[in-house]
């Protein structure tokens, strides 16, 4: 790839490098994505003991588990403001804050209301911070490694997510749900350190009159280079767009093709079940015959956290060669087929009598959701926020990413919300027809509608959008 253009402009083989302040970046991607899957992740093992605690009906468990989601979705919009605004760095810095603030509030609360206010805080600060921590590694990142960057964010929420399962693993057997929640605190704190120590992103500093400020970063981002040729490509883009964009800008027709194509990739990669396997994994292993609580746990820690951490492996080491398209179509592929069996095989386990452990029914379950989180670490998670954070141009981006994160979130809010009812109305092996049902309409959607956006400049990808090219062969 040396001959791949940064995202600043047309520098080549040396603005490949990643420099201590681009580490720093990757640094703040990483923390916060640790941050978003610990909060997912956590949900799981905290239920039983929440449940326990305040006698929960079901409605108010999914209110519990799903309205996080509606924090995010506000926070979402709010992070874009912040971000563009304030900066993507301080936009950082806030979501940090308020995690720990609504990480405590959880871990203490006396009663289920101020419960779900404090996950309603920690979703405005995941949703802030799904906002601006990718905004910021796609602007800061080199053309050749921004697919990485981004994708790193999808893996450290894997792996947030793991780490969640491991400490439920460790508490669940004496119940202590509010250590689970109160070690939230931790990812917090980690990233308002780590935010402190990065840079701004020259675009939004170009973009607030503060050239100056963008020349010394670029000088710190890559030292011993001559500049002048990326803050002219900068210079040059902003030049063109008129000021600081309004939310009806976001909807002017001229961007109208990027804001459809983000719009149905954050539905999509909802509304295939992700969450809803996520969130409510120890109740679905538990339909399958793992009876006990070590059972479940175990089954959501590795067939679940584990395996979602080592394939998220696959996008960053594709992601930049094979492209965009193709991960998402064969991740869609597998994701629809194991929902499919899945769906089948409760067919089975619901005629079943209860027994002692899993049927083979339940094993095969367990190995068709894995191959459900393989397929999806490798494409929606990762991919779909990459291509995000890519095709907007620069007048709109902050707002723009802000609105298909809010839409993303609403569409997790309803699927979590949901899912049990559902279940309960047409039964386990008709919902998970219904997320493959999904699967295979964003399989064509995106076959038709989403472009390649691999190895192009931020400002190609831009300019891509005053025609009307034919998406890149898969």
């Amino acid at each position: 790839m040396s001959n791949t253009q940064s995202s600043f402009g047309g520098h080549k083989a040396g603005s490949e490098t990643l420099t201590g302040p681009l580490l720093v970046v990757l640094g703040v991607v990483v923390v916060a994505g640790l941050l978003f899957g610990y909060d997912q992740g956590v949900i799981s093992g905290a239920l039983d003991g929440i449940k326990r605690q305040f006698s929960l009906s079901a409605l108010l468990v999914e209110v519990v588990t799903s309205w996080v989601t509606l924090g995010a979705l506000v926070g979402s919009l709010a992070g874009g403001y912040l971000a563009d605004h304030y900066g993507r760095r301080r936009a950082v810095l806030i979501a940090g804050m308020l995690f720990v603030m609504g990480a405590v509030l959880q871990a203490v609360a006396p009663d289920v209301s101020l419960l779900v206010l404090g996950r309603l805080v920690v979703g405005a600060s995941v949703g802030v911070a799904a906002v601006a921590a990718p905004l910021y590694g796609a602007e800061l990142a080199p053309a050749a490694h921004r697919g990485r960057f981004v994708a790193a964010y999808q893996l450290a929420i894997t792996i947030g997510i793991f780490l969640a399962y491991l400490v439920n693993a460790g508490l669940a057997a004496d119940g202590q749900w509010r250590l689970m929640l109160g070690v939230s605190v931790i990812p917090g704190v980690l990233l308002v350190l780590v935010g402190m120590l990065g840079v701004e992103s020259p675009r939004w500093l170009v973009k607030a009159g503060r050239r100056d400020e963008a020349q010394a970063v670029l000088g710190k981002v890559w030292p011993g280079e001559d500049n002048a040729a990326r803050l002219a490509a900068i210079e040059h883009t902003l030049d063109e767009e008129r000021g600081q964009a309004s939310w009806r800008e976001v909807f002017n027709p001229a961007w109208r093709r990027p804001l459809v194509i983000a719009l149905g990739l954050a539905v999509f990669q909802q509304i295939t079940g992700i969450n809803a396997i996520i969130y409510y994994a120890n109740q679905i292993f538990a339909a399958a015959g793992f009876s006990t609580p070590a059972e479940q746990t175990m089954a959501t820690t590795w067939a679940v956290g584990g395996v979602n951490v080592a394939a998220t492996f696959i996008a960053i080491a594709f992601i930049d060669r094979l492209g965009r398209r193709p991960l998402l179509l064969a991740g869609l592929v597998g994701m629809g087929a194991a929902l499919l069996v899945v769906g089948f095989a409760f067919l089975s386990i619901d005629g079943s009598p209860a027994g002692d452990g899993p049927t083979t029914a339940g094993i095969v379950t367990l190995v068709a959701l894995v191959v459900f989180i393989v397929s999806f670490a490798f494409s929606l998670g990762p991919v779909v926020w990459t291509v995000i954070n890519e095709i907007f141009p620069g007048q709109v981006r902050g707002r723009a990413v802000a609105v298909a994160t809010a839409v993303n979130w609403g569409s997790a809010f309803l699927v979590s919300q949901l899912f049990l009812t559902l279940i309960d109305e047409i039964g386990k092996s008709t919902t998970f027809w219904l997320f493959a049902f999904f699967c295979a309409v964003g399989w064509v959607w995106i076959y038709r509608a989403v472009p390649e956006t691999k190895g192009r400049s931020l400002e190609e990808i831009e300019r891509s959008w005053g025609g009307t090219p034919a998406p890149a062969a898969a």
